[in-house]
């Protein structure tokens, strides 16, 4: 499989955040989770002075454009693609160019590279969140969401449970 890089992807103005969260249900149901890594709406804090008061507020970098960091093939571009909200890629026609390196750092993106200390398999356990405690084996580790799944058991039965690698330690 190729490298997975960013892409840039033109919405209706002030649907940025319905196609981000249109597209993650997407991913979720089809699976997609190796494929699509992540959707990101950039965002900015500034100072806004309304009647002599200063109020913090987020406000979008770039208005109408939603960031996708995924694995370009027929399948991503298809979910992409058809999402409400979705106008196109950014690119020439029909071709998506992913952002290049230098682009994304120019952005605030930086490629860190994180290593692991644990593998599928280990036994680890929850340091915080709902699953507080809770004990379980790793079953898959995704690197580019800093993510692990663990099964838990609940109501008798196996139950896959997603946590940052923040959340746990190992035993």
């Amino acid at each position: 499989m190729s490298e997975a890089n960013w892409y840039v992807v033109h919405t209706y103005s002030g649907y940025e955040n319905k196609v981000k969260v249109d597209i993650e249900k997407t991913i979720e149901n089809r699976n997609l989770q190796d494929q699509i890594l992540e959707v990101s709406v950039p965002l900015e804090s500034v100072i806004e002075i309304k009647n002599g008061v200063e109020k913090k507020a987020d406000k979008k970098m770039f208005p109408g454009y939603v960031l996708i960091h995924m694995f370009m093939n027929d399948d991503t571009w298809y979910v992409v693609r058809n999402t409400r909200g979705v106008t196109g890629f950014v690119g020439p026609g029909s071709k998506p160019v992913p952002l290049t390196e230098e682009e994304m750092q120019n952005l605030g993106f930086k490629n860190e590279e994180v290593i692991v200390g644990f593998e599928v398999g280990d036994t680890v356990v929850v340091t915080s969140g709902a699953w507080k405690d809770t004990v379980g084996a790793i079953k898959s580790i995704n690197q580019g969401k800093k993510t692990i799944t663990i099964n838990v058991e609940m109501f008798g039965r196996e139950t896959p449970v997603e946590l940052n690698f923040s959340e746990i330690k190992k035993m």
